[in-house]
């Protein structure tokens, strides 16, 4: 055996795609959350029409009418929602609020990186690198507004 015959080191032999791994990750989270979301919708369909899916039964309130996609930003990326429609009501759920369009956390997120001194145009390209949606200036805006009407509020509570 001669010199160029050592044995190597056996860190060198496997290599490992980080990157690839953790989008692999994010997109079975990501997956996790909107079977999740849609699964609980279905649920509270069931409550509100008083029974399951194709099933038949005097307690029944209201049946199907089939469902509609929608997209719901949330910290797992974005998720598309299939909201069931009812025919003799509007469908409501605990879940997600009528018109909301990005999770709640996300708002939160959005708020406290303003109070930490970021910058409307900066929390835009964050919003976009973190959950894969850009926030709109208007929208950056309505959340400042709603955090200084709360400050406002706290600064002039009677002690």
């Amino acid at each position: 055996m001669d010199e160029n015959d050592k044995p190597r080191p056996m860190g060198q032999v496997i290599q490992i795609d980080e990157a690839r791994i953790r989008d692999h990750l994010g997109e079975m989270v990501r997956g996790a959350v909107e079977e999740a979301l849609n699964a609980m919708m279905h649920a509270d369909t069931d409550r509100l029409c008083g029974a399951g899916r194709y099933e038949r039964s005097e307690g029944r309130r209201d049946t199907r009418a089939g469902s509609y996609e929608r997209s719901l930003d949330t910290k797992a990326g974005p998720v598309k929602l299939k909201m069931p429609k009812l025919r003799r009501q509007t469908f409501e759920t605990a879940t997600i609020e009528r018109y909301q369009r990005r999770e709640s956390g996300v708002e939160e997120a959005l708020i406290e990186r303003y109070l930490a001194g970021v910058s409307v145009r900066r929390a835009e390209d964050i919003t976009e690198a973190l959950w894969g949606t850009r926030v709109s200036p208007g929208t950056a805006s309505n959340l400042n507004k709603k955090i200084y009407a709360k400050i406002e509020e706290w600064r002039h509570r009677r002690i």
